[in-house]
């Protein structure tokens, strides 16, 4: 059986080579050959453009594809014992990523491309990656020192298990310490003009989220009690929490849809904020039923 591959969106720009390097790195852990893709989609097009279609200057075509290649050779060089391929495809970014990821283990892209400029934020195709691949998607961005902790935002989401997963199975194979974000800041409420702020007990608060994150918790300690877990209940918004804890982490772990979403809404508030700010890689997780909601097989 040929293994599921870790596909890099690539396109020659530093943050694609960031991506390329990360995936490198992790499917040397996992055993996984790596697939860069290049997806040549036409700008000037009102249609897209239909698979196979040609491009109109076959030089440019030649010159990517050659492109290509000398990445695939130099990633080879790099890490000589991770299996590198290459692929040029014509079509829609987004739509070719999606369908890519349905056969693999991560998708792994840069937070913007040779499209982007300085101060721009996460470029478009990481933001429909995260949207609508298949797979756990990785957004590369920021710094990331080896031996700094995984952090995993925990909410109520059905993602939120997913997620936990993911983050667990990435610090035993990195080594690292586990943290588990979870924010508890209660909600805004209306109120008369003249009426007081609403109080209340902030330690009651703290036990009872505290028994949720080490519900969520509870399997994976007994299964991994070698990977330290921290606990932080945190009095600020889910998005400020894991902005802030991801500059002392090497990636952060978050579910596609928080505990806010609704069937069809494929990425939530906090994992946009997350991808524009988060100064390390972010992994997005989505539940596997997602495909079962939307009716896709």
């Amino acid at each position: 059986m040929i293994e599921r591959p870790v596909i890099v969106g690539y396109d020659g720009s530093l943050a694609a080579g960031a991506a390329l390097k990360w995936a490198q790195d992790e499917a040397a852990r996992r055993s996984a050959p790596v697939r860069l893709v290049y997806v040549y989609e036409w700008a000037t097009s009102v249609v897209p453009v239909p698979a196979g279609s040609s491009w109109p200057d076959p030089d440019v075509r030649h010159e990517v594809t050659a492109a290509i290649h000398e990445a695939v050779d130099h990633a080879r060089e790099v890490r000589p014992e991770v299996p590198v391929t290459g692929a040029v495809v014509d079509g829609t970014v987004t739509a070719t990523l999606r369908k890519l990821s349905e056969g693999a283990q991560l998708l792994v892209l840069g937070d913007r491309g040779l499209g982007g400029f300085i101060g721009l934020r996460a470029g478009s195709v990481a933001v429909g990656g995260a949207t609508h691949a298949q797979c756990p998607v990785i957004m590369v961005r920021g710094c990331a020192p080896p031996r700094l902790p995984v952090v995993v935002g925990i909410d109520d989401s059905s993602d939120a298990a997913e997620a936990v997963a993911f983050a667990m199975d990435q610090a035993v194979a990195r080594g690292v310490d586990l943290v588990a974000v979870r924010a508890c800041q209660p909600p805004p409420v209306p109120r008369r003009r003249d009426a007081a702020p609403p109080t209340y007990d902030r330690e009651e608060l703290h036990r009872a989220q505290r028994r949720l994150v080490d519900a969520a918790l509870q399997g994976w300690r007994e299964k991994h009690p070698d990977v330290t877990v921290n606990v932080r209940l945190v009095h600020t918004t889910a998005a400020d929490a894991l902005i802030t804890a991801s500059a002392d982490a090497q990636l952060v772990v978050v579910g596609a849809r928080g505990r806010g979403g609704f069937p069809g809404q494929a990425l939530g508030s906090v994992v946009r904020k997350l991808i524009d700010h988060a100064h390390c890689p972010v992994a997005v997780i989505r539940h596997r039923v997602d495909r079962a909601e939307h009716g896709e097989v």
